[in-house]
């Protein structure tokens, strides 16, 4: 089997004899349905290979679809005009950028369609257009525009260019709406939702797909699709790295599967960009993750000093989690839109939603990417190696361990500041999610409730923090609310640590284990 990895042209997966899950039953069902879509999906899901196969499919190509569902209906096969507008293509760090890509396509096209170029404004330019490639091929016009957002997303923390994108691509997306008597389709695409507010208050007709039940799994791959098409490389893979296949299955559940678009869908989507890597290559690793830094996301969150621990705790309305102007206030919509987190539960009654990450992969690789930017920039990597510290946790060294995290703050060069309490919140958040991908590790916040508690075959860990307090008077907790009596009659060794961080050393200045 051939992978596509990173090929995006419907045409050459099918020509080359790349493999293809067959998606063409939901284009059909939007073609034969509607007229103005919008789709929000994370990066590398497929959003633009389905852009390609709508391209393909309206240009005629009926012999690329041969097999496939929508081979099968009642359509007229003829080539319809196409106006694909792609922003993916471009850095957009200054104020000229995206008026070039604009003026760059508006002349493509008005070279292929030969209007009279009397207008001055993008957005007129695009209006005449529609019009003129309808009246000179006597069809109503397909438009695709992938990736909307790009130039939106990457003028985050400069609100004078963010603003002028927006006017800009307002005023173009705009023009679709007095064009709708030309138009037979417009798709749009993105990462993310800005509110109808600000880009797409003009195009009220645009239908949001992105939490449609019968669109959940329109990108990505379902756990059927993946025993249908991928049975057999599953069987390869499960070989190569000494798994039964069933073991292989749920490898792959656990690090790539897990994505929730709605809360009435019971199954989760695979990440089709990992999936496919990992077949590829024959080797597990957090291939999607590897490819995006998302340097914007922790800017937000460090911008908004929010708490880490809440990411997976909050709870947020339908309005909140579909846009992502609120997110100077809260950055978790922005977050899901992403992709690094997803839907995990539902509030019916007060119709709301839970988040959580949606498998190993997003998990793991979030919490190691924030690592660095929660912690002493100064910090000896040696000493806070994360291997070395579950190696003391899992001989027993509660002194080497208590030595590395007291050293890990030792530095006092931070770059979170801010209040102090939050600081300590997010940098353990951090730090301890992250060892709990190689021991059991439950952290706790409600009142009355053990700070940290770590778990390994032989040993137990109570751990009670405080801030400008003393060691003895976290241990004094821990005794008097009967931490330990949770673990009443295990054979295991436990460990009762107190710490308290000084808020004007910034660092641990006292610790003591029982």
């Amino acid at each position: 089997m051939k992978y596509p990895i990173g090929i995006q042209n419907f045409e050459k997966i099918r020509r080359d004899g790349f493999a293809y899950v067959d998606k063409t039953s939901l284009m059909w069902k939007m073609v034969s349905e509607g007229s103005y879509y919008f789709l929000s999906r994370p990066r590398r899901f497929g959003k633009s290979l389905f852009l390609s196969t709508l391209e393909a499919f309206f240009c005629g190509e009926r012999e690329l679809f041969k097999g496939l569902y929508v081979d099968s209906v009642e359509w007229d096969w003829q080539a319809y005009p196409i106006l694909h507008l792609d922003l993916n293509t471009e850095k957009y760090d200054s104020r000229e950028t995206l008026s070039i890509v604009l003026e760059r396509t508006l002349q493509e096209w008005e070279h292929q369609y030969e209007p009279r170029v009397i207008e001055k404004t993008v957005a007129g330019r695009f209006e005449r257009l529609i019009r003129t490639a309808f009246e000179k091929t006597g069809r109503q016009v397909v438009i695709l525009v992938d990736e909307y957002d790009k130039p939106l997303l990457q003028a985050i923390g400069n609100t004078e260019l963010q603003t002028e994108y927006r006017n800009t691509l307002k005023a173009f997306y705009g023009a679709l709406k007095s064009c709708d008597r030309y138009i037979k389709l417009a798709f749009l695409t993105g990462v993310t939702k800005f509110g109808k507010v600000s880009v797409f208050s003009d195009l009220n007709n645009l239908n949001d797909i992105s939490m449609l039940p019968a669109y959940s799994n329109i990108c990505g791959i379902t756990e059927k699709e993946l025993h249908e098409n991928f049975d057999d490389s599953v069987g390869a893979l499960a070989a190569n790295n000494g798994q039964t296949k069933e073991e292989c299955y749920e490898r792959l559940r656990q690090d790539f599967d897990g994505y929730y678009f709605n809360e009435y869908t019971k199954e989760g989507i695979y990440n089709p960009f990992s999936l496919l890597n990992t077949f590829d290559s024959l080797v597990f690793r957090d291939y999607w993750f590897e490819t995006g830094t998302p340097s914007f996301l922790v800017y937000q969150l460090k911008k908004t000093g929010y708490p880490l621990e809440n990411m997976t705790e909050e709870e947020l309305s339908a309005d909140t989690l579909n846009s992502i102007d609120i997110m100077d206030e809260n950055p978790l919509p922005l977050l899901y839109q992403s992709g690094y987190l997803t839907i995990k539960g539902y509030d019916s009654e007060f119709g709301e939603y839970r988040m959580g990450f949606p498998n190993r992969e997003v998990e793991q690789g979030f919490i190691k990417y924030l690592l660095p930017f929660y912690t002493p920039k100064t910090t000896d990597k040696k000493t806070y190696a994360m291997s070395s510290f579950v190696k003391d946790v899992r001989r027993g060294d509660a002194a080497g361990f208590m030595r590395r995290l007291d050293g890990f703050f030792a530095t006092g060069d931070y770059q979170v500041m801010g209040k102090m309490e939050l600081y300590l919140q997010n940098t353990l958040y951090v730090f301890f999610r992250l060892m709990g991908f190689y021991v059991e590790v439950e952290r706790h916040t409600t009142n009355g409730r053990m700070d940290i508690v770590i778990q390994t075959p032989d040993y137990i860990y109570i751990l009670e923090l405080k801030i400008d307090q003393s060691a003895d008077i976290a241990l004094k907790q821990i005794e008097e609310k009967g931490y330990a009596n949770a673990f009443a009659g295990d054979a295991r060794k436990l460990f009762k640590i107190g710490i308290n961080f000084s808020s004007e050393k910034k660092l641990i200045d006292d610790w003591q284990i029982v």
